[in-house]
């Protein structure tokens, strides 16, 4: 999920919408969390009925005033509205922790032809992994509400922030780009190490000590 958005950048619906623009701030926004993109426009008014809805589904679930500990889950908004002033009215609508995309950023539309966008609004939900969990989770929203939540945490196989230290789970997210690359140049290096070893043992390397241990038995003394 966070490789759709390393090179973009991220607005938060807040009073200033501050903007994170830094892979640092991006990863740790993202990893390790179900993303929702919300596809919708204000001329919708499908998308217009369902907001409320939405938001309420997502500060339920985020919002320390009706749980402990936030969810792991991120709210995305990226528009199909016909205009910025259109954009702008549709964003009091969502909840100030909901992020969204600029409207003159391309990529919103994007988006819109990557997940094949056909009706609005659409939420399509994503797993950590960039996989999608769900195409349209609209009906599954109104029907179960937070419920559902449950059952993407499950299926998306999240680890449990509540666990890792900040530092730590830090750590772990910035280092998650390299991995495989290292765990790969781990697996050459033992390869080589393995082979070196058997040519060794083929060329009779490494077996001195007995020899000279032999040796010395058979009275010939410690050779010089």
């Amino acid at each position: 999920m966070v490789d759709l958005f390393l090179d973009r950048v991220l607005v938060k619906n807040n009073k200033d919408q501050d903007e994170l623009d830094t892979e640092r701030e991006i990863v740790m926004r993202l990893q390790n969390r179900i993303l929702m993109l919300f596809f919708a426009s204000a001329a919708c008014e499908s998308c217009q009925q369902f907001a409320p809805t939405l938001a309420d589904f997502f500060k339920r679930l985020t919002d320390e005033s009706y749980v402990d500990r936030s969810a792991q889950l991120v709210l995305l908004y990226i528009s199909l509205d016909e205009s910025e002033e259109q954009q702008e009215s549709f964003l009091k609508e969502l909840p100030k922790r909901c992020l969204f995309l600029a409207y003159e950023d391309p990529y919103r539309r994007e988006l819109e032809a990557m997940f094949n966008v056909e009706e609005l609004p659409t939420v399509v939900v994503l797993r950590p992994d960039c996989s999608i969990l769900i195409g349209n989770a609209v009906e599954e929203i109104l029907e179960l509400g937070t419920d559902c939540y449950r059952n993407w945490q499950e299926a998306s196989e999240l680890i449990d922030r509540s666990f890792m230290m900040s530092d730590d789970f830090e750590q772990k997210s910035m280092r998650s780009f390299t991995d495989p690359v290292r765990r790969l140049k781990y697996k050459v290096e033992d390869e080589r190490k393995k082979k070196k070893k058997e040519k060794r043992k083929n060329r009779g390397w490494g077996r001195g000590g007995d020899d000279d241990a032999e040796a010395e038995k058979d009275g010939g003394g410690a050779p010089f």
